[in-house]
């Protein structure tokens, strides 16, 4: 199935309407199921999004809150995503959602893997998905050239995965593959003409290794691209 693209006029209409359409479906979860699971990118481009969506009228106890992946730094760091998503998301009426962490205190992710990746099993599948991607074609931390980047997109991939990039500082956490492409609401938010012309590379054929978003782009539930210059 081919993702849906929509181009908004400028960002602050995609933010605005994307937040609408995630508090809609995650209603529409509660309905049927007692929680509901929420995945969310990391990074300071999302963040108006994340404060939009904060201040929707949902029982947000009853909603679990994830990150797609997280840069295996203590939440001191200002590098650190769970601390962008504490300022932007888990804020307003969404401050008493339950958080699902991707960092432990220890000196590599590996050494705390089994404690996280079994809060993460126990919150899934996930309900509701966004996604960003960079103009390599990464999404999450399934980077081009990462170590482990093989094992990830594997269907048979665990949850939670470490994984080190080039070019990336810090080691990372990240969902892998199959977990995301399972996502039951599953979108991707990008901005800026350079990840427009990244996309429009990563929709023609060819391997996954070499634009691991595509892995995305061809999930089984529907997938909405969210595209404002």
């Amino acid at each position: 199935m081919r993702p849906s693209i929509l181009d908004y006029r400028d960002r602050k209409s995609l933010f605005s309407d994307l937040s609408e359409i995630v508090a809609r479906e995650l209603s529409e979860v509660l309905d049927t199921k007692e929680r509901a699971t929420l995945a969310v990118p990391g990074g300071t481009t999302p963040g108006p999004f994340l404060r939009a969506l904060s201040r929707a009228e949902l029982d947000w106890p009853r909603i679990r809150v994830m990150l797609t992946d997280e840069r295996f730094v203590p939440e001191s760091s200002e590098r650190s995503n769970t601390r962008l998503i504490r300022k932007t998301l888990l804020q307003n009426r969404a401050a008493d959602a339950p958080f699902v962490p991707f960092y432990a205190r220890a000196d590599q992710p590996e050494d705390v893997l089994d404690g996280l990746t079994g809060a993460v099993e126990t919150a899934l599948p996930l309900d509701v998905c966004v996604l960003g991607m960079g103009e390599d074609m990464h999404t999450a931390s399934l980077f081009p050239g990462a170590d482990r980047l093989e094992e990830a997109l594997s269907s048979d991939a665990p949850a939670l995965i470490p994984m080190r990039a080039p070019g990336a500082p810090e080691p990372r956490m990240t969902l892998s593959a199959p977990v995301l492409r399972d996502a039951a609401n599953l979108h991707l938010l990008i901005t800026g003409e350079a990840k427009k012309t990244a996309l429009g590379t990563a929709l023609q054929d060819g391997p996954v290794a070499d634009a691991p978003v595509r892995a995305i782009l061809t999930a089984p539930n529907p997938v909405t691209i969210h595209f404002a210059a």
